[in-house]
């Protein structure tokens, strides 16, 4: 298993790209809120080591905090929707509200089981141009994942458009996300995130334009109704934010 985890993890190292977006910085699982509940979140982290001026008309991202609050809710066993409101604190005119966005997403329910899990998310919205090259985009996430004994792996081999923007007339994005995790007790799993933006497809720019994120991450089980995760990610090339903590803190209702 180790050995296809780490060909997987070397492709996507291997392989002209949308603005880094760190508002939601979370590899997603397939399962889904179940129906009829709801789920609220919120996605803090805060960048030590970012962009320290302007870029293309973007604020730069040392040393601000971006908070996101995400609501999901649950219709039936194969469709949820969540939405997304994106902030921003930091001096120098960096606190505001940036942006909104929408996801549905539909995923093979449970009670067929499938030897994977399975879903499709469609992320679409807007972030103010001070905070982003591209104010409409469109995401388009496949999301993979299976557990095996104690360890568990997610891929979502994500594909990104600008709708308006700077890079409106490109193409489609690659951005690949993989998680790797092993619960190492009841209540705890520790792993690796990894998240880039590497280009269009046929089209990858030299590695050291494209975006590359490592994040040790741990996972906490306390209860059904909640949901932690806390991270430290590194930034793998120039064109990536370097040092950047996160904390997700979720509850079911």
């Amino acid at each position: 298993m180790m050995k296809w985890l780490i060909l997987i993890f070397g492709l996507g190292l291997s392989l002209h790209s949308l603005a880094q977006d760190n508002y939601e910085i979370q590899v997603y699982g397939s399962d889904l809120v179940e129906p009829h509940h709801t789920m609220v979140e919120l996605h803090s982290n805060y960048t030590f080591q970012g962009s320290k001026q302007e870029e293309n008309g973007v604020l730069p991202t040392q040393h601000v905090f971006h908070e996101t609050v995400e609501i999901t809710h649950g219709f039936n066993d194969w469709f949820e929707t969540g939405v997304y409101f994106f902030n921003s604190i930091g001096n120098h005119g960096r606190t505001a509200y940036v942006g909104s966005h929408l996801r549905p997403r539909i995923a093979v329910p449970e009670r067929l089981h499938w030897p994977v899990g399975l879903s499709l998310s469609f992320e679409f919205g807007f972030q103010k141009r001070s905070f982003s090259e591209d104010t409409w985009t469109l995401e388009i996430r496949p999301i993979i994942d299976k557990t095996l004994d104690t360890w568990y792996v997610s891929f979502n081999p994500s594909f990104e458009k600008s709708l308006r923007g700077r890079n409106a007339g490109e193409g489609f994005v690659f951005s690949p996300n993989l998680k790797i995790d092993d619960a190492i007790c009841k209540w705890m799993a520790a792993g690796i995130e990894y998240y880039g933006s590497i280009g269009p497809p046929g089209d990858f720019p030299p590695i050291d334009e494209q975006q590359h994120q490592l994040f040790l991450a741990f996972d906490f089980f306390f209860s059904p109704q909640w949901e932690l995760n806390v991270g430290y990610g590194w930034g793998l090339t120039s064109g990536t934010d370097r040092d950047i903590a996160k904390l997700i803190l979720g509850r079911r209702f």
